[in-house]
């Protein structure tokens, strides 16, 4: 794949991160009986955690920190030549509900080409997760104020 193939999949994977859910690091001392089953799963048995070949010419990186509620996520996609997803992982620094987020998120894109994964809102998520409107004010930014988080890794 070419230069501009690995900076259009930093792009999608950036893109697909900045539609997770990231929410506020005070809800760590939240007792787990307010979280929703979905979030306590995702959160104790997390699918897709660690990191790929960051050398690979088919793999994107996204990297986003949250000032404002102190998260920190990594997501990094594998990409086909057919353009298909084939493998996800991300690395999180947050709350019990990005953690989750960024685990279901990993679920959802695998088998999805990069247009396909980039239409998944982070409203999905929240819904599927069961999350608060309250939870999402972090999740509402677009890539496009994040591009200078964007790094190639």
């Amino acid at each position: 794949m070419a230069a501009a193939g690995s900076g259009r999949l930093r792009r999608a994977a950036s893109a697909l991160l900045l539609r997770s859910p990231r929410l506020p690091a005070r809800e760590l001392s939240a007792p787990a009986r307010l979280y929703h089953k979905k979030v306590v799963d995702h959160y104790e048995n997390p699918r897709n955690v660690g990191s790929l070949d960051k050398t690979s010419k088919n793999v994107g990186t996204g990297l986003v920190g949250a000032p404002a509620c102190g998260d920190v996520m990594k997501l990094q996609i594998q990409v086909d030549e057919k353009g298909k997803i084939v493998d996800a992982r991300f690395k999180t620094f947050g709350c019990g509900s990005a953690i989750a987020s960024s685990s279901l998120a990993t679920e959802w894109v695998k088998g999805k080409t990069v247009e396909e994964a980039l239409t998944i809102k982070n409203t999905d998520i929240a819904k599927e997760l069961c999350l608060p409107p309250v939870k999402l004010h972090c999740s509402s930014k677009s890539l496009l104020s994040h591009a200078s988080h964007v790094t190639q890794q």
